[in-house]
């Protein structure tokens, strides 16, 4: 009875050994499994992390192409401002055009030759002057209308209307902004006692026409906000991105550049037909209050 008594004792101190066995080996299986479980899951985790990585480099080089592609097409549509004039004079030499030197104009050529077309030294043009782009018109000066086409329409900007005014300007008459048309004054002015046949043989071609820039539909053109002015000389238009200029023009733009008025002839296809306010100078309109 007494050694009979002793094997229920046993087997139950087996069982209890047993179940610790048994619960240490599932613990230890359990941990291995976790730990093996969260191995992968910490590689998938960097996998995970790396293509987040790559997806968002990715996307900012998308987005930086985007912005280069618009701003090329911007600068394309900006060279392409008007079309080529059928009415223009062709070059007056057989040869070629005639060459201007590069020393200043301390003693200008007679100005009856005035249309002649003279080669274009486009460094000395346009020194210290931005070309204000559609970013920095609409910052400044708003949105000149709702919606456009490649026609002239009116500008519907209520507070771009009330800066806008038609005067006559010597032998112009033209609509723009105001503190353009004050600049345009002093320029024709000087113009006039220096240079009075010019000034007398000066005309426009067009001023304020809220559009799209020609061969784009998404650059708006800044003859838009009345920044901008094309004009010609004895009734006829400079050619268009011939490479020359019309002499009479050459002296024009020193008093336009004097003025921080941005001249067209130094675009890739020169349009020497076009002026237009330099963005330096519509920067400083707006702090003196003039905007």
């Amino acid at each position: 009875m007494q050694g009979g008594g002793l094997i229920g004792p046993v087997i139950v101190a087996i069982g209890v050994v047993a179940a610790a066995i048994a619960f240490a080996l599932v613990t230890t299986l359990l941990e291995t499994a976790d730990s093996g479980t969260e191995l992968r899951l910490d590689r998938l985790q960097e996998e995970v992390q790396a293509a987040s990585g790559e997806r968002a480099r990715l996307e900012a080089e998308v987005r930086r192409l985007t912005s280069d592609l618009a701003r090329l097409r911007e600068d394309m549509s900006l060279l392409a401002n008007r079309a080529p004039a059928a009415s223009a004079q062709p070059p007056a030499a057989a040869g070629g055009t005639t060459e201007l030197p590069d020393e200043d104009f301390e003693n200008p050529l007679p100005t009856e030759e005035m249309t002649e077309i003279m080669l274009l030294a486009k460094t000395r043009f346009n020194k210290a002057i931005t070309q204000p782009r559609n970013r920095t018109m609409m910052e400044i000066l708003g949105p000149p209308r709702d919606s456009y086409s490649t026609d002239c329409q009116p500008v519907t900007n209520a507070r771009l209307k009330a800066l806008m005014e038609t005067r006559e300007i010597g032998p112009i008459r033209v609509t723009m902004l105001r503190p353009a048309l004050e600049s345009l004054e002093r320029i024709m002015t000087r113009l006039q006692k220096s240079d009075p046949d010019i000034y007398s043989a000066v005309g426009t071609a067009g001023a304020i026409c809220a559009r799209f820039i020609r061969g784009s539909t998404t650059s708006v053109s800044n003859h838009s906000w009345g920044t901008a002015i094309d004009l010609k000389l004895e009734g006829q238009l400079d050619p268009f991105a011939d490479g020359g200029t019309q002499f009479g023009l050459l002296i024009l733009a020193e008093y336009f550049n004097e003025e921080g008025w941005f001249w067209g002839a130094t675009y890739s296809r020169e349009d020497s037909m076009h002026f237009e306010v330099g963005e330096e100078t519509l920067r400083a309109w707006k702090n003196e209050g003039r905007l």
